[in-house]
């Protein structure tokens, strides 16, 4: 896609999306603590249909950030592909996160932080707002979803 295509529908933006969310591995995870020191950090994610599953070390910055903020923004793709997520976050200890989620993420991205040393958690980030857009002509429409429902 080029600038000079036409602008996506918001029905097939959020279907590309999803698309990314199913086959993406990576997604940049911004996070701030309590001072407002910024935190950017790529992880390893999985997709559940309505949350993405992350595991970190609870004692790094973006393990405290995110327990103790209870918000990220999430961030697929490059300056000309652009897809941003705002969510709540809950920490599951890997002791207690639901095993569907542990088992998609060992699946997909082959690693068990339940298994690894040190203790890992787990972070479930429920969007409340997505955006995508494609070039500046797709800015007008980016927002797909507000306050954790899908415009489209």
């Amino acid at each position: 896609m080029t600038i000079m295509d036409g602008a996506r529908s918001p029905e097939r933006r959020k279907q590309d999306v999803l698309d990314r969310l199913e086959r993406e591995t990576d997604i940049w995870v911004a996070s701030a603590d309590s001072h407002g020191v910024p935190c950017l950090v790529a992880l390893w994610f999985v997709w559940d249909g309505e949350a993405l599953w992350m595991a970190t070390r609870p004692g790094n910055p973006t393990g405290r950030n995110l327990r103790i903020g209870r918000r990220t923004r999430l961030a697929l793709g490059d300056t000309r592909d652009v897809v941003l997520i705002d969510g709540g976050v809950e920490v599951h200890g890997a002791d207690e996160v639901p095993a569907a989620a542990a088992e998609a993420f060992h699946a997909k991205t082959g690693w068990d932080p339940r298994n690894d040393s040190p203790t890992y958690a787990y972070y479930r980030v429920r969007p409340r707002s997505v955006q995508a857009w494609h070039e500046v002509h797709e800015l007008p429409q980016r927002h797909l979803m507000r306050n954790g429902t899908w415009l489209v």
